[in-house]
């Protein structure tokens, strides 16, 4: 891995005050990067205060002051796309040359482990990185850094797509990619910032969760955590519980001994550390990860999380949505496109009606985004998961169905679907409730040709009740023998929902949904706990 050299200049600038500040980059500007088409492209970075700044890129030639901190930023104008490698240079004091530069589309991919989730772990990946010889796609990998306060600049590298390097692609962010390539004919830029297991709140600056009223709860209890924090008592109880976690471990080993079997490896403790240093500090990944790429221009981003924020699933309608328009606020480009994936089917199903599931209701927040927010689109994938399985090895459709919607929002393709049905609003009609839905289409239909499932009916008790559900052009029409007045109706409200079948003409499955707004099971989960 190459060590960027703006983190060189600032590392020098700290040893030798007096120095004189060679002119230094964001790592993000490096070979075989992708600038974005179509817009201005901000090239920025570090020098001597006051000295000039010249940037030339293809026929353009750009130069700037630095100001009395050293920090420049020059402007390129915009540029179409442009498949041929060319050379961008940045001269002061020193010169820095960056080659095989491609103009096209660039898209940032971040999230937790499902957008971290690499080729080499999906289906046929063997066929896939054999078949990975896409020199005009190319991937920026984040290396993984939670910070405490807003960095300048991140550790990453741009790679070539081809069968030596496509495996380590994130595998979301690849098949998304790809999608645009083979359908647009020209370069595509994926920055790959993603980390395993982290929540919506690490990925949000201080500010952005300042303004925002419901993650009060989340910057209370980590400012206790830290305020309150003893570096030696940490340590005693992480001594104390890795003491514990050694026997279970032994007594584990002992059982698979004697037969062959016996309970899951237990999960070693927590390291320690200062809470302001964890991956799930609140703005922590913004600091580290997101803040060192702006104002790189980009054309959107997509996101694959929500995993670890399903116990406080009513507090993410905020959090989320107030992500994205942190992002937006800072990046300073406007309401850029953000697609996002809906969490896939995992768990057991449900057996009888009327379960509550933390895992619906998340979903249920993501599909709430989409109504909150502009230029938010969400790929449904209910029916591409695995009850044993959190991670779907089947990430091409996932990035199929997310290219869906920058292909036709943002680049006027035409022809299909952009989504699987979305709930839009209900009528009741006597003892039936009609469904009406977004995306359906003329003609909703079964993805197997069998009578609907997974519809569920209440009345004013609250009680519910599988449904006789029927399909009627582009509406749905539920009813029960058992409720003869009915209120509400939800479909698909589990974390598995085996055998949902209803889709639209492209065969796009219809997202959950219900009717009604009482109160499920995170009503009042507001704290994630500090670890």
């Amino acid at each position: 891995m190459k060590i960027p050299t703006l983190l060189i200049a600032l590392a020098t600038s700290c040893l030798h005050a007096a120095a004189h500040q060679e002119v230094a980059i964001p790592s993000v500007f490096s070979d075989h990067m992708v600038l974005q088409r179509d817009m201005e492209v901000p090239v920025w970075g570090l020098s001597e205060p006051g000295e000039s700044i010249t940037v030339t890129f293809g026929n353009q030639t750009k130069t700037v002051t630095a100001d009395d901190d050293g920090k420049w930023k020059a402007l390129l104008d915009a540029m179409p796309a442009n498949a041929k490698g060319r050379t961008l240079t940045v001269k002061g004091s020193n010169e820095i040359t960056i080659e095989d530069v491609l103009v096209g589309e660039v898209w940032v991919c971040s999230g937790q482990s499902n957008m971290a989730w690499t080729v080499d772990k999906t289906d046929n990946a063997e066929e896939e990185i054999a078949n990975g010889d896409f020199p005009q796609i190319r991937q920026f990998k984040v290396l993984q850094h939670a910070a405490r306060g807003p960095q300048k600049d991140c550790e990453g590298e741009w790679f070539i797509a081809s069968p030596k390097t496509v495996g380590t692609f994130t595998a979301t962010g690849y098949y998304f990619g790809r999608e645009l390539h083979q359908k647009l004919d020209i370069p595509i830029g994926l920055i790959n910032t993603s980390w395993g297991g982290t929540r919506a709140e690490a990925w949000t600056s201080a500010g952005g969760l300042k303004r925002n009223p419901k993650a009060e709860p989340i910057r209370r209890e980590w400012h206790d955590a830290s305020f309150d924090y003893d570096a030696k008592t940490d340590l005693e109880r992480f001594e104390t519980q890795l003491e514990t976690w050694k026997k279970r471990v032994e007594k584990r080993v002992a059982k698979m001994r004697e037969d062959g079997q016996g309970p899951p490896f237990p999960r070693r403790p927590r390291t320690p550390g200062h809470p302001r240093d964890s991956q799930h500090c609140p703005s922590a990944l913004y600091n580290g990860m997101i803040h060192p790429l702006i104002p790189y221009g980009i054309r959107g981003a997509i996101w694959y999380q929500g995993e670890s924020n399903r116990e406080r699933a009513k507090q993410y309608r905020a959090i989320f949505p107030g992500m994205i328009r942190d992002w937006r606020a800072k990046w300073k480009q406007g309401a850029f496109p953000f697609y996002f994936v809906q969490l896939a089917n995992f768990q057991q199903p449900a057996t009888e009606p009327g379960t509550d599931n933390s895992w619906a209701e998340l979903q249920e927040a993501q599909a709430l985004t989409l109504q909150a927010l502009p230029k938010t689109g969400m790929a449904t994938i209910n029916d591409i998961g695995a009850a044993d399985d959190i991670h779907p090895r089947n990430k091409q459709d996932v990035g199929r169905r997310l290219a869906r919607w920058a292909l036709i929002r943002d680049y006027g393709q035409k022809g299909m679907m952009i989504s699987g049905p979305i709930y839009k609003d209900f009528a009741i009609e006597d003892d039936k409730i009609r469904v009406h839905f977004d995306h359906a289409g003329k003609q909703l239909k079964t993805r197997d040709e069998q009578p609907l499932k997974w519809f569920e009916i209440a009345g004013e008790d609250q009680v519910w009740h599988w449904a006789d559900a029927k399909i009627d052009g582009a509406t749905v029409v539920v009813s029960s023998p058992d409720v003869p007045n009915p209120v509400a109706v939800r479909y698909a409200w589990t974390a598995n929902p085996v055998g949902a079948n209803l889709v639209n003409r492209d065969g796009l499955p219809t997202s959950l949904f219900r009717t009604d707004d009482w109160e499920r099971v995170t009503k009042g989960n507001v704290l994630p706990g500090v670890n």
